[in-house]
């Protein structure tokens, strides 16, 4: 059987809301991603058989196939195809794990998983909202409806069903969250 590897991670800096990189198109921003790793990893950008970049708002300058439109903006070959998909906040996970199944499944060699996201220049919540404002219905029709009403479905309704459920405090989560930030620069302090 086939094994996969990643060969390769880069990233942007790590940027905040209506920071430093608020002004960069999202395709622009992924599209130097996307040609340092050829750079540094030193692959033939023509033997790369598929580009799947998670992207969870796909809309405005994150829409169109931005995996492509940034392969495409990169000057990297016109032969490699590229995907964009959304499986919400998991969306660039789901590349990852996409590309691993393709090369594990022996049909292709060598893919790039990728994900991009301008919450500045694409907020949250805009491929919902500025479609409504067009006219547009939601994206819930009659039967989803008939299964859950018009409760709230968010993740943020999930956690509290979750909490709710197994009897966690939102103290008992923060005081989790703050442990695993100290563990984790601890971790880094010490090398590791």
């Amino acid at each position: 059987m086939a094994e996969a590897y990643i060969v390769g991670a880069v990233r942007t800096p790590v940027g905040k809301r209506n920071g430093g990189l608020s002004g960069l198109n999202p395709v622009d921003l992924a599209a130097h991603v996307l040609r340092e790793l050829v750079v540094r990893t030193g692959i033939d950008a023509a033997a790369v058989e598929d580009v799947i970049m998670g992207c969870v708002s796909q809309i405005g300058p994150q829409s169109l196939d931005i995996a492509r439109q940034a392969w495409l903006s990169a000057g990297l070959p016109e032969s490699v195809p590229g995907v964009t998909i959304d499986r919400q906040c998991g969306s660039s996970q789901q590349a990852l794990h996409f590309a691993a199944q393709a090369v594990l499944s022996g049909t292709q060699d060598l893919v790039v998983a990728a994900g991009v996201e301008s919450m500045s220049m694409v907020p949250m919540g805009s491929s919902i909202m500025l479609p409504l404002e067009k006219g547009m219905p939601l994206p819930f029709g009659t039967g989803w409806k008939e299964r859950y009403g018009d409760q709230e479905i968010s993740q943020f309704r999930g956690a509290q069903l979750m909490c709710e459920k197994w009897g966690i405090t939102r103290r008992q989560l923060e005081e989790f969250a703050l442990s695993s930030h100290q563990r984790a620069i601890r971790a880094i302090d010490e090398g590791r």
